[in-house]
């Protein structure tokens, strides 16, 4: 089972940016991709830096010095919170998959903390960069009770 788990987390960690260029590219929001462009940027640039200044020991006697953040849930946390910021679809539950499998791992890649690191890097950088999408700029509203009715028209521009 934590093979398995292992490989969801390997496969979610590029499915869950690639469905954010997806949104991006179906909706045609080319300001989108390029938002999304910069904040994944910034979140593995900034990830691969950090592992390199902190050489944090990986867990279970592990030879490697590069614990800190996961790269695996940075990834992930990335294309989900933009997917999250840019169009209001939470997929959270997702890239939660590929922080449990970097600690339930066989080999336990990480320590709660460098999961952790990793999220709150990629959701930073995302609300670092990318903006709510605003498609629809016209907004109609209506309210009413016995003594009122209200019909609102709201634009944007």
């Amino acid at each position: 089972m934590e093979n398995i788990l292992e490989d969801m987390g390997d496969v979610l960690q590029i499915a869950l940016t690639l469905s954010g260029l997806a949104f991006a590219i179906f909706e045609k929001d080319y300001k989108g991709t390029k938002q999304l462009a910069y904040s994944f940027g910034t979140t593995m640039a900034v990830t691969y830096i950090l592992k390199s200044v902190t050489k944090r020991k990986r867990p279970e006697d592990r030879n490697g010095y590069e614990s800190f953040p996961s790269g695996h849930t940075s990834a992930a946390y990335s294309g989900v919170s933009f997917i999250q910021r840019r169009y209001g679809w939470p997929a959270y539950v997702l890239a939660s998959i590929v922080g449990v499998s970097r600690l339930e791992g066989p080999d336990g890649y990480h320590h709660f903390i460098d999961v952790l690191g990793g999220a709150v890097l990629a959701v930073a950088s995302t609300y670092l960069f990318t903006e709510p999408y605003a498609k629809n700029k016209l907004l109609v509203s209506f309210s009413s009770n016995t003594s009122y009715s209200h019909l609102t028209f709201n634009y944007s521009f």
